[in-house]
């Protein structure tokens, strides 16, 4: 994934920072099942009805909020509140005492680390987080490398060689709820970071600023200026 702009100071010690930034960006949703008795779909194939009626319906949820969990390819775990509004847009605001904060606004994404002031800076269409927030998931595309269903989990894998290199982003939803329980993001090194997400709600309305990015800023501290 390429970066527009890198803080000035890396921090590569930190583990929620290191969660997110690997392969693309690491934001990540969750363990992934094991595959006994599974009906798996390749990216090439047809896809069930039932698989293409879910990720339509997670489509159609253009806003969603709620509680999430990350656990990291090393086991850390860390949780906070999650914001997204579709296509494009999301944030995480993680708790205490991570300084950590992420702000997706349709057409970049930033890492920003209150603690140290740093912040890094990446176009959103070339990190998987792009498909998670896309306007439709078309399980026909060639995005789609895998569906797998069993009775109390359909999972969706999607990625692009060509744009996000071996990253994927798994996308694991209830089948009978339709609803979007956990994603992992797995990153060109094999390591997946995996977010469970819980209390959601949707349809809710957004205040303008909780996703601008603070270009000033991020810039600012690109510069030397922090």
């Amino acid at each position: 994934m390429s970066k527009l702009t890198t803080s000035t100071t890396a921090d590569q010690h930190d583990p929620a920072r290191r969660a997110l930034l690997g392969g693309g960006l690491g934001l990540g949703l969750s363990l992934m099942a094991a595959a006994t008795g599974l009906l798996a779909f390749p990216g090439s194939a047809r896809s069930s009805d039932t698989a293409q009626r879910l990720a339509d319906h997670f489509s159609s949820v253009k806003t969603m909020t709620g509680e999430f969990i990350q656990f990291g390819p090393n086991g850390e775990q860390t949780g906070g509140k999650f914001f997204i509004d579709r296509p494009g847009k999301l944030r995480f605001n993680y708790e205490a005492p991570s300084p950590i904060r992420v702000i997706a606004d349709g057409k970049a994404v930033v890492i920003g680390n209150r603690k140290l002031r740093t912040w890094d800076l990446y176009p959103l269409d070339k990190t998987p987080l792009k498909l998670l927030l896309s306007e439709r998931i078309d399980l026909s595309a060639d995005t789609v490398q895998s569906v797998t269903e069993d009775p109390d989990l359909t999972t969706i894998i999607l990625g692009n060689k060509s744009i996000f290199g071996d990253s994927t982003i798994s996308l694991m939803f209830d089948p009978k709820t339709f609803e979007l329980r956990q994603w992992t993001i797995r990153d060109a090194q094999g390591k997946d970071t995996s977010v469970m997400i819980f209390n959601v709600r949707t349809g809710v309305k957004f205040a303008k600023n909780v996703f601008k990015v603070p270009y000033e800023e991020v810039h600012k501290v690109q510069r030397g200026g922090g």
